[in-house]
């Protein structure tokens, strides 16, 4: 006889910070043109999720292969405990910056991400009863970030809709997104988790 054994995910948790890539329907309910909850999205899902794929989203694999017996769910649909096996924040055409993706309509910024994820911390810190135990559960979790690519696709390379490629050099852009990526990171740490990024950590 066989026995099929479930066992427990790998970690207690997954966030997920970032764009389209990994978007599982933040942008459902906002007023923009980077939506997915519509066909053909969706097909091999049973229909549109507020994915921008057909199926799953590469975390949603990673998800699988921690062993969660669930996807991660969107920032907008989470509630109650469901919030400590994680979120998705992810939000299409968001960027590092803030006016990124303006073009598009709303979206949720890598800032207001940080702050939806503070918001969640706070539920954490409710559910498990305190501070230090809220921060020994949150550092078992596993983070994945994602955003850049929109602050050059959708605002440094759109010249016609953005200042910024005039105001500076490739080189200055880059230097740039990466100290407000320090900056969110280390906000996002919310001094329950010591990530301990430095000058010298490549990002």
């Amino acid at each position: 006889l066989g026995f099929n054994v479930k066992a427990e995910p790998q970690v207690p948790c997954y966030f997920i910070f970032g764009d389209s890539l990994v978007d599982n329907g933040n942008n459902n309910g906002l007023s923009s043109l980077a939506r997915a909850d519509y066909l053909p999205y969706g097909i091999d899902l049973g229909g549109p999720t507020g994915r921008f794929s057909n199926g799953k989203t590469t975390v949603d694999e990673i998800a699988e292969l921690l062993g969660f017996d669930n996807y991660i769910p969107a920032y907008s649909d989470v509630s109650g405990e469901q919030i400590l096996q994680g979120v998705n924040y992810a939000s299409a055409a968001a960027g590092i910056r803030e006016e990124t993706g303006q073009q598009l309509g709303q979206r949720i910024p890598f800032s207001g991400q940080v702050q939806n994820y503070q918001n969640t911390v706070a539920q954490v810190v409710e559910l498990l009863g305190d501070e230090n135990t809220a921060a020994d559960y949150l550092r078992k979790c596993i983070y994945s970030v994602g955003l850049g690519s929109n602050d050059y696709l959708n605002n440094y390379f759109m010249p016609q809709s953005y200042s910024t490629s005039r105001q500076y050099t490739p080189e200055q852009y880059a230097d740039d997104l990466i100290n407000r990526y320090r900056d969110q990171l280390n906000v996002s740490s919310l001094k329950l988790i010591d990530f301990n990024f430095d000058e010298t950590m490549p990002l």
